[in-house]
């Protein structure tokens, strides 16, 4: 009996955290609000196999208003932003938005992520597309592999994507740089 009144008096204790799902609208520009749970989301994700909560969860955690579950799942960190379950989402929620803004916040806060070396891959993502105005995939894996310390264990699939040319050895630039810089220092402000 105890455990259950313990149960019941820390469901009571607990109180949303508006104030975050109300940063998340502002910065991902949309409101997740509007789910209606349809797991159209989940369906489509190339990742959600590997996720814990899949986006509708991370979704729900958002509006149940939980904020330290949501901020640390590694669901955030998995997403890889290919706007498959927005496009699927018949609230048009922008997912991958939302997903970038509970990345952008959790490395504010500190949060520690359960899933580190993807931080480090994000890094590299974000160093090419300021190098360059594109990712160069070969490089980002590369300097990837330096930082994680990790130089052979999936060799093999890079040797593959080199054959058939899905990798290019020399990065593509885009015709104006500065444009780049300009996104870089707004955001940075």
């Amino acid at each position: 009996m105890k455990k259950m009144s313990s149960e019941k008096t820390k469901r009571a204790i607990f109180k949303p955290d508006v104030a975050f799902g109300n940063e998340v609208v502002r910065r991902s520009g949309d409101n997740f609000r509007r789910c209606l749970q349809c797991l159209c989301c989940a369906a489509g994700c190339p990742v959600s196999h590997a996720m814990k909560y899949r986006p509708n969860g991370i979704i729900r955690l958002l509006q149940l208003g939980y904020k330290k579950e949501a901020l640390e799942s590694p669901d955030i960190w998995l997403c890889v932003s290919c706007h498959t379950c927005s496009d699927a989402c018949p609230m048009a929620i922008d997912i991958s938005a939302m997903m970038d803004a509970l990345r952008q916040i959790a490395i504010e806060e500190g949060v520690q992520i359960s899933e580190p070396g993807i931080l480090n891959f994000h890094h590299e993502v974000l160093n090419s597309l300021r190098r360059y105005g594109r990712t160069h995939k070969l490089e980002i894996m590369m300097r990837y592999k330096l930082r994680q310390r990790d130089f052979f264990s999936d060799m093999e699939v890079g040797l593959k994507m080199l054959t058939k040319r899905k990798l290019d050895l020399k990065p593509s630039r885009i015709e104006d740089p500065d444009q780049i810089q300009k996104l870089f220092s707004k955001s940075l402000t």
